[in-house]
């Protein structure tokens, strides 16, 4: 008999039961992969449950961790989960103010803390709460007490607290509290959004679905667990019986995925443009005529559909350039990957296409943490997918429009409320109880949702016209020498946009070409580069209406990071944030043109 999975540690007894594994849960130290079968990674979330008892912890007390992607996350999450206690997982790279915010709003009692870089960030914080008694931390650092202190704790005592530790399982309820996550937010200060066991299960059910893998594969994570979209498919991959293999730095994934092999992993658009940066890098490497079939490969995908029957001319061309080039691909990654979940942001369709013709599926996806978070997803399982879509809505999800196309919806994940905010929460889920995301979408051939564009970011400029101006920056990014932009123009008389241009691509363009420059804010001066950027935008403009076109833009000498403030840990504008730091070139764009008086003037 199946083992019924209610609350996110149901899959513990699932797992144990009927898919144990020798590799679990994986992850790599200084120098080696090392894994956790499936008996010790119950085990140890079991023996650290009744350590957090130990120390005093109740049901609905707030334990936050801050770490990068590890196995051992898990222990900590489960032992949570199985004592009542609220998991408040937080990003490991936002700034002191808001760390200060989120552990004193969420009156955390406890703190776990990835390595000796994030303790030394936060311990000075944790000591002004009152609230935190204990700090453990998951690497082992001299002086700090680590989690496997506490998972011994548990074991000694075992005898006096595991038959208390099965009675408060068995009081849990799937619509108790399981989590508080704090969005990111782009503007404003952090919302506690609070969700239930029933809130992540019944959402992770119904896309754990959407594919054939199992007990017979392995994957790689390396998104952040404190987010909802990561945490989210590692309950999946945990719930399908799959070994995961957890990558707590960004710059190891390509060794990973080489090493490791997975059949999937969950990604974010960024990553996805980097393999096709380095496809096209490739390429450029090659020279005569293994540089002319490569790209010729390469063209080929533009054909790529889903479900598409190709005609036998093309199918033979594909075949030819699937053992020449795209099995090359394929062994780059691994040799395996039948599946690469993508979401965060809109990803560009020609990546879809590119790892679509080469046998890697993109399973492109929606949602937001106040949803648990999918609301839809591209479907292999039953073959609806749409190239340039997110998919089709979840069975268990209902979605309607608002009249200005703002997309509702209704369900089984669509969260508790915000912490501490009742206000708040009112303003996004109405008296009916639709939730209102904030985003515009519209449906394509009646089932594949499409986004396009958030309602807040929506301007109007001066004449009356709306901009959207995610649409058009995604547009734009589609250019090779395009990393990031943003589009502004509220009440102004024409859209304008400023570019931090993809610096590693346009240091070997200008190599090519013998332009030399001393540093950024040299390089994008140069006449060569800026007339290189006015093509790029002019042919994207054909794509756009009149009062669409980007009239002018300038190029900024940074990269925009989470780190450096310019993005959200999820990878999205802060658009407060990049205006109020470029005030001057924005002032600059518009004061020009009220000079000059025209708005239709060449691109400058």
């Amino acid at each position: 008999m199946a083992t019924e999975v209610k609350r996110t540690f149901d899959i513990l007894q699932r797992i144990l039961l009927e898919m144990p594994r020798a590799d679990a849960l994986g992850g790599k130290n200084s120098k080696e992969w090392y894994v956790y079968s499936t008996a010790q990674y119950v085990e140890k979330s079991h023996q650290l449950a009744m350590g957090l008892m130990a120390l005093g912890l109740k049901k609905g007390d707030k334990v936050a961790t801050v770490t990068t992607n590890r196995p051992e996350w898990n222990f900590a999450d489960m032992a949570m989960a199985m004592t009542g206690i609220v998991h408040v997982p937080i990003y490991p790279t936002i700034s002191d103010e808001e760390y200060s915010y989120i552990l004193d709003h969420a009156e955390a009692k406890a703190l776990f803390v990835g390595d000796k870089k994030l303790y030394e960030k936060l311990s000075p914080i944790a000591v002004r709460m009152p609230g935190i008694t204990h700090i453990y931390s998951f690497e082992e650092i001299e002086g700090v007490a680590n989690i496997e202190e506490l998972i011994q704790l548990g074991e000694t005592k075992k005898a006096e607290l595991s038959d208390q530790l099965n009675q408060i399982k068995e009081s849990i309820d799937p619509e108790d509290l399981a989590t508080i996550i704090y969005t990111s937010g782009t503007t404003g200060i952090p919302k506690g959004v609070m969700l239930t066991h029933s809130n992540l299960v019944s959402n992770f059910l119904e896309h754990s679905k959407m594919h054939h893998l199992g007990k017979e594969h392995h994957v790689i994570s390396f998104l952040p667990l404190c987010h909802v979209y990561e945490r989210s498919v590692n309950y999946h991959f945990q719930y399908k019986g799959m070994g995961i293999y957890y990558v707590g730095n960004l710059g190891q994934i390509l060794s990973a995925i080489k090493e490791i092999k997975p059949y999937m992993f969950n990604s974010v658009p960024r990553v996805l443009e980097r393999l096709y940066d380095g496809f096209v890098s490739k390429g450029n490497e090659q020279t005569g005529l293994k540089k002319v079939i490569y790209f010729w490969a390469l063209s080929l995908t533009r054909h790529f559909e889903y479900n598409k029957k190709y005609n036998l001319f093309l199918k033979a061309r594909i075949k030819v350039a699937d053992k020449l080039i795209y099995s090359k691909w394929r062994q780059a990654l691994g040799g395996n990957i039948v599946y690469l979940v993508s979401g965060g942001a809109a990803l560009q369709p020609r990546i879809a296409r590119v790892l679509g013709m080469s046998g890697m599926m993109n399973l492109e996806g929606y949602g937001l943490t106040e949803t648990s978070p999918v609301i839809a997803v591209n479907n292999p399982s039953t073959g609806a997918m749409k190239i340039g879509t997110v998919g089709e809505v979840l069975s268990n999800v209902q979605l309607k429009f608002a009249d200005d196309g703002e997309i509702l919806c209704k369900g089984p994940g669509v969260m508790k409320g915000y912490y501490k905010a009742p206000d708040l929460t009112a303003e996004v889920i109405d008296e009916d109880g639709w939730f209102h995301t904030g985003d515009i979408g519209v449906l394509e051939d009646g089932k594949f949702l499409k986004i396009t564009d958030r309602k807040k970011e929506m301007f109007k400029l001066s004449a009356g016209k709306y901009i959207a101006p995610q649409m058009i920056e995604n547009k734009l990014k589609t250019s090779n020498f395009i990393e990031q932009v943003m589009v502004i123009g509220a009440d102004e008389k024409f859209a304008s946009a400023l570019i931090s241009p993809t610096y590693s691509y346009l240091h070997d363009w200008c190599s090519q070409r013998k332009i030399h420059f001393r540093n950024h804010e040299d390089l994008i001066q140069q006449p060569e580069v800026i007339a290189q950027l006015q093509k790029e935008v002019a042919e994207i403009n054909k794509t756009l209406g009149e009062h669409e076109e980007i009239k002018r833009f300038r190029l900024v000498p940074d990269e925009w990071t989470s780190q450096s403030g310019e993005l959200s840990p999820t990878l999205k504008l802060k658009r407060n944030y990049i205006a109020g730091k470029y005030k001057s070139i924005i002032e600059e764009i518009y004061s020009v043109s009220k000079v000059s008086g025209n708005s239709k003037s060449k691109l400058n």
